[in-house]
């Protein structure tokens, strides 16, 4: 898993890597300015275009002056450099590629404070006025630039960190941020990049290595993980020869109504098609013949209205129970049964969620090391009303822990809160997905990693990668805008036999 840190883990990064490289601070910018060049060249590639550079005064001001200073080596020949001088104070990184810029032909002005902005008609701008060390909302003639970028309605790529975004910690409702068409962030992403609040500061992002000690940063304490393919391929088992359908578990999923079939047909067939060994529906009598037209493969326990349904309770490795069941009589008493009776780790989701929010003594009952798989509003009923994803984020840290139990909780890139205090970033998946029924999918797909005896917290991270990354197979390559879920299910197998090769 690769770390993600707050913006101090990040300042000793750099100090770590200075110190013991060892490697002078000023040449670890330029390395920096490189690798953003690098990548810059290819996603602008027209060198007769004019970029206006906005810098700050601080190292991320350091890292525009020598990105301009670099890019004008590779023949960029209308490039417009202005310095935001609005205090006294300059690092002392950025006095040193300030007197190197003055030495080529790039166009320098300084803007101080108070003074009028001067017209810009560059079609591409180069946010590097403040980074990652911002903690406070921009006010004064921050402010100020920042919305004249704004309303330039231009092409804006911002250096590390669009200038008032903050890296980590709460983002409130109308933040005024530079709004980038491209981040292209030192090392690794930032933890709120990943989270909802991002979408009107950041269209999309690219982490590029500047080389700081990976082992350093391995040995920092951070909750905060993100899942990479390798990172999968690693913990997903084998399926190897002389096994049978034993080997890899009996999955059943407690779902769906009369008007609701389709999310336990989806789930059932999800669980069927990501290995579960033996899979069995429990449904409604009115369901059973579209199960055995949709998925013959899949067997059937039948509820009949409010008569629970007899259950061998022992001879199931793994139970999900949600969608499609409905709130009524009949699926709390059926719920509170489950959960007397399995006393093995419950994927929990749908209509079971909003059962628990409104009979919150059954969370504390839940067998431990369960997985809540909730969007955002299911969310918030059962954990109350939440203002922002970060305040979300540190919530789910808190109750997983308190309760003994994984929190899955769906995003564009889904948080998996695990019970030993880490938090995982899942790093697979993509808009056309969003459609109903990936949810569905998604439970299903836990419910038999479960099954195929993943501890429960890898089934999240494992299910949650495989069911992006049959999305992206599907999407991506054929620029599909909307991937159904019973394509995705049926791409699977694919997907799995890719990651096990």
């Amino acid at each position: 898993m690769l770390p993600l840190l707050i913006a101090e883990q990040i300042r000793e990064g750099d100090a770590y890597t200075i110190a013991n490289e060892p490697v002078a601070s000023i040449d670890l910018m330029e390395r920096a300015s490189k690798a953003f060049v690098g990548w810059f060249v290819n996603r602008f590639p027209d060198k007769n275009e004019p970029i206006t550079f906005y810098c700050g005064t601080g190292n991320n001001g350091g890292d525009g002056l020598a990105i301009a200073r670099i890019l004008c080596d590779h023949h960029y020949n209308r490039l417009n450099v202005v310095i935001a001088r609005f205090s006294d104070k300059a690092s002392v990184d950025f006095n040193i590629n300030f007197e190197r810029l003055k030495q080529t032909c790039v166009s320098i002005k300084e803007l101080a404070k108070d003074e009028e902005i001067p017209a810009d008609s560059s079609p591409v701008i180069i946010d590097a006025l403040l980074g990652s060390g911002l903690n406070k909302p921009l006010t004064g003639d921050y402010e100020r630039l920042v919305k004249f970028i704004n309303d330039l309605g231009r092409t804006v790529v911002a250096v590390d960190v669009p200038t008032g975004f903050f890296s980590e910690g709460e983002v409130v409702r109308d933040t005024i941020a530079i709004e980038a068409d491209l981040v292209i962030t030192f090392q690794q992403p930032k933890i709120n990049f990943l989270l909802p609040e991002s979408a009107p500061y950041i269209n999309c992002w690219e982490a590029v290595n500047i080389g700081i000690d990976e082992k350093f940063i391995q040995s920092l304490s951070s909750p905060y993980q993100l899942v990479e393919e390798k990172d999968v391929r690693q913990i997903l088992k084998p399926r190897r020869r002389f096994s049978n359908k034993g080997t890899f578990g009996h999955v059943l999923i407690i779902a769906g109504q009369a008007k609701t079939m389709g999310a336990a047909l989806l789930s059932s067939s999800a669980a069927a098609h990501a290995g579960a060994g033996l899979t069995t529906a429990c449904i409604p009598e009115s369901g059973l013949t579209a199960l055995n037209s949709y998925q013959p493969e899949i067997m059937a326990i039948v509820r009949n209205g409010d008569e629970q349904p007899y259950i061998d309770w022992d001879k199931f490795s793994s139970i999900a129970v949600g969608p499609g069941l409905g709130k009524d009589a009949e699926a709390l008493t059926l719920l509170k049964a489950i959960i007397k009776n399995y006393k093995q780790p419950l994927v929990i989701d749908a209509d079971a969620l909003n059962l628990l929010a409104e009979n919150k003594a059954l969370l504390t009952q839940l067998p431990a090391g369960s997985i809540l798989t909730p969007h955002m509003k299911e969310f918030d009923r059962l954990f109350g009303e939440h203002t922002s994803w970060w305040q979300r984020l540190q919530t789910a840290i808190k109750k997983a822990k308190e309760l003994n139990l994984c929190i899955l909780l769906k995003n564009d890139y889904t948080i998996i809160a695990a019970p030993n205090g880490k938090v995982y970033f899942n790093s697979s998946g993509n808009a056309a997905m969003a459609s109903g029924g990936m949810g569905d999918v998604l439970t299903g797909v836990i419910a038999a990693l479960l099954g195929q005896k993943h501890p429960p917290d890898q089934a999240c991270i494992i299910g949650a990668y495989i069911h992006g990354k049959a999305g992206d197979e599907l999407a991506l390559p054929n620029r599909m805008h909307v991937v159904l879920p019973g394509k995705l299910i049926a791409q699977l197998p694919v997907t799995m036999a890719k990651l096990r090769a």
